[in-house]
């Protein structure tokens, strides 16, 4: 069973800095991390293989550096992975995001299952996995719990849809979105990261796209656009009281009363 897990580069902290003139993140150079919710999706991939035999690898789409994630997921147990990156797919909301990952998985060896995390911990949209499989033509389960069987080319499939919990049967080739209630991602083995190296990434950009209108892609190919996107301000104002337990109170009512809050 050849398995491929999206996963995602995302920011590894909220201090992220947004461009003034396109409204969307500053992704080069900053601090990041694997998307939490796409180790749970790598974790299942390797969990499947180990028990009913296979390959798993990985894609991402991003800037150069998202390389990294894609050695982690070898770190985790991947076989190698793919960065699709070009300027081209930047600025890109979740639909031009699915259409990008579809084109970039058609040059790819054949899969029989794709797996994504549930979401990701910048955009929230929990949107990229189904329209991925609209995009490929495939059958999509979304908040899948457990895979419980793998037989005649089909899935049996636990998933949790709303306050309902469903068995579902599936056929390969197929999506689905993992939740975080799934499993306990595994730790990177220190052992396999010594022997790592980026010859395991393979890169793809826009040029080696059967597709080849830029109207598709990033910002022209978006379907929302984003009027403005800003860091929350920060309020570091800080007021000490001092004095007995009845001056403080009295203290903190009255700056509560003089803010108006009560």
């Amino acid at each position: 069973m050849n398995i491929l897990v999206c996963i995602k580069q995302v920011p590894g902290s909220s201090n992220v800095e947004v461009d003034p003139v396109t409204g969307v993140l500053k992704r080069d150079g900053a601090s990041s991390k694997m998307n939490p919710y796409d180790l749970y999706a790598l974790e299942l991939a390797l969990s499947l293989c180990e028990k009913w035999g296979g390959e798993v690898t990985t894609v991402t789409m991003g800037p150069p550096q998202a390389k990294a994630v894609i050695l982690e997921s070898v770190c985790m147990g991947a076989s190698g992975g793919t960065v699709l990156s070009d300027r081209k797919f930047a600025g890109a909301d979740v639909l031009a995001t699915a259409y990008t990952l579809s084109q970039g998985i058609r040059q790819l060896p054949p899969f029989d299952l794709i797996i994504c995390g549930k979401q990701t911990t910048d955009g929230d949209t929990a949107q990229v996995g189904a329209e991925l499989a609209e995009y490929l033509g495939i059958s999509n389960i979304s908040g899948v719990l457990s895979v419980d069987d793998v037989r005649d080319g089909k899935l049996l499939v636990t998933a949790s849809l709303d306050n309902n919990i469903v068995e579902e049967s599936v056929k390969m080739p197929c999506l689905l979105s993992a939740d975080a209630d799934i499993n306990t991602p595994r730790l990177p083995s220190y052992r396999i990261r010594q022997s790592v190296s980026e010859e395991m990434v393979r890169v793809i950009s826009f040029a080696d796209f059967s597709d080849q209108d830029e109207k598709h892609y990033g910002l022209s190919g978006s379907a929302t656009q984003v009027e403005r996107i800003f860091p929350p301000e920060k309020n570091t104002e800080k007021h000490s009281i001092t004095g007995s337990a009845a001056e403080q109170a009295e203290g903190i009512f009255s700056l509560i009363r003089e803010r108006k809050l009560i």
